[in-house]
C-alpha cells in the first residue's frame, strides 16, 4: 500500500479517470490535476477522450446485461479483457498528450456495470473492467470498485455523482440542479449553503437508453442513437402512449431509488416497439415520444420529490442528453421559468465530468475520505469507495 500511502503528501496529483456507461459506447479516459481533498478539492482537465469499442465488444458487453445471454465464461473472460481495454485506452491517451506513465499517480477506475440490483433480496452490484489488469498494464496504482461498499451498506451504489456535483457546484445562495442524462437520468440537489449532509440525488428513470436501443433497431443498427433529434423531430408525441410508459411504477417510488438496464433496457424497448405499432403512430412519432418520456419523467420527478421543499434556481445539464436539441428544449420548456443550462458553460465538461468524478473519488480514497451521500444513496453510514490495486 506503499504507492497509495506516499500519495497522501502530494500537494497536486495527475489522476486518470475511467467511465464506460450503461450505453456502452466507449471508454471515456480523463486525465485531471487535482489538489487538495474534500471540500478544498481542486481540479483542472488535462486531456479528454473517448475510446469507442468496436462492435464486436460491445455486442459482447449487451450479451452480459441480459441473464438469458450472459455466462459465467464470458463474465470471467471479459472481466479481464475490458481490463485490458481500459488499459490500452489509458496508454493511448497518455501517449497523445505525450506524458508518460510514470508521471501518472493514480487511476480511478468505474469498470463497466453488467448487473445492479440494490432492492434484490440480496442487495448486490457488478462492475467488470479487473482493476488488477489495469495496474499491471500500465504500473499506475489504481483504486475501481466504488459502488460495493455503498451496497454493503444498505445503499443504492448510486447516484455516486452526488458527492461529486456539491464539491464542484454547491453555491451559498443559490439552489443547483445537476442533471446527467446518461443512459439513465440522474438529478442532484444541492441546497443553497448547504452541507453534504443535506445532498439529495437519485436516478429519476430512463435517460438516452430507451430511445438509443429503439433508434438502433429502427435503423437496423445504422444509428445509434438520434443525432441532432434528426428523427424525432419528423414526428409527433403520441400522448395515450406517453401516459401508459409513465405508469411504470418505477416513477412512483420514493427517492432515493435506481435503475439501469435490469428495468429499462432491451426488453422494455422491445415493449416500446410493439406499442408503437399497436398505436399505429409512426416510428418518427415513437421516437419523438420516447424523447418526451425522458423529459416528462424528469420533470414530474422534479415536480414530485423535489420542488416543494427544494425549488431549484438553475438546472445545469451533462450526459449524452444536452446534446439532444429536442430533449433540451423539452427541457426547457417543462422547466421554465428555471433556466436550463449545459454544464459546460460552468467551465466543466459536460461529456467528461462522469469520468472526472471517478479521478476525484479516487483521490478521496486515497485521503481515506467517505464519498457516499447517505441520503443520496439511502446507506446507512458514510464509506470509503473503492478497491486499492497495486501495480
Amino acid at each position: 500500500m506503499k504507492p497509495f500511502y506516499d500519495l497522501i503528501q502530494k500537494e497536486k496529483k495527475l489522476i486518470i479517470g475511467l467511465m464506460s456507461g450503461t450505453s456502452a459506447d466507449g471508454i471515456d479516459v480523463a486525465l485531471v490535476e487535482v489538489a487538495g481533498s474534500g471540500t478544498t478539492t481542486e481540479i483542472w482537465l488535462k486531456a479528454f477522450e473517448t475510446i469507442p469499442y468496436t462492435s464486436e465488444i460491445r455486442s459482447r458487453i449487451f450479451d452480459l446485461f441480459s441473464v438469458e445471454t450472459a455466462r459465467v465464461d464470458e463474465i470471467c473472460t471479459m472481466n479481464f479483457m475490458l481490463g485490458k481495454l481500459f488499459a490500452e485506452s489509458v496508454l493511448t491517451v497518455l501517449d497523445k498528450v505525450g506524458v508518460p506513465p510514470p508521471q501518472v499517480d493514480l487511476i480511478g477506475s468505474h469498470g463497466q456495470t453488467i448487473h445492479h440490483m440494490p432492492s434484490a433480496e440480496v442487495p448486490a452490484t457488478l462492475q467488470i473492467g479487473e482493476p488488477a489488469v489495469i495496474a499491471h498494464e500500465t504500473g499506475i496504482p489504481t483504486i475501481a470498485d466504488f459502488r460495493v461498499a455503498d451496497v454493503a451498506a444498505g445503499g443504492e451504489g448510486a447516484p455516486l455523482i452526488a458527492y461529486i456535483d456539491y464539491l464542484l457546484f454547491h453555491h451559498a445562495t443559490k439552489t443547483i440542479g445537476l442533471l446527467n442524462i446518461g443512459g439513465i437520468a440522474n438529478l442532484t440537489v444541492l441546497p443553497a449553503g448547504c452541507g453534504i449532509e443535506a445532498v439529495h440525488a437519485s436516478d429519476t428513470g430512463p435517460g438516452n437508453m430507451i430511445l438509443d436501443a429503439c433508434v438502433e433497431k429502427i435503423t437496423d443498427g445504422v444509428k445509434q442513437f438520434d443525432e441532432n433529434s434528426e428523427l424525432a423531430r419528423q414526428g409527433t408525441v403520441c400522448k395515450n402512449l406517453l401516459d401508459i410508459w409513465l405508469a411504470h411504477p418505477f416513477f412512483e417510488l420514493t427517492p432515493p431509488k435506481t435503475t439501469g438496464r435490469e428495468m429499462f433496457g432491451t426488453t422494455f424497448a422491445d415493449v416500446c416497439l410493439q406499442q408503437i405499432k399497436e398505436h399505429r403512430i409512426s416510428e418518427h412519432d415513437g421516437l419523438a415520444t420516447l424523447t418526451a418520456l425522458t423529459v416528462e419523467s424528469i420533470y414530474r420527478y422534479y415536480t414530485d420529490f423535489v420542488e416543494a421543499e427544494t425549488p431549484l434556481d438553475i438546472l445545469y445539464v451533462s450526459g449524452g442528453g444536452a446534446r439532444n436539441p429536442l430533449m433540451m428544449c423539452g427541457l426547457s420548456d417543462a422547466f421554465d421559468p428555471i433556466s436550463v443550462v449545459d454544464v459546460s458553460e460552468t467551465g466543466v465538461s459536460g461529456d467528461a465530468k462522469e469520468a472526472i468524478a471517478f479521478a476525484i473519488l479516487a483521490n478521496e480514497a486515497v485521503h481515506g475520505n467517505f464519498s457516499n451521500v447517505p441520503n443520496a444513496t439511502g446507506a446507512s453510514c458514510g464509506k470509503i469507495l473503492g478497491k486499492f490495486v497495486c501495480p
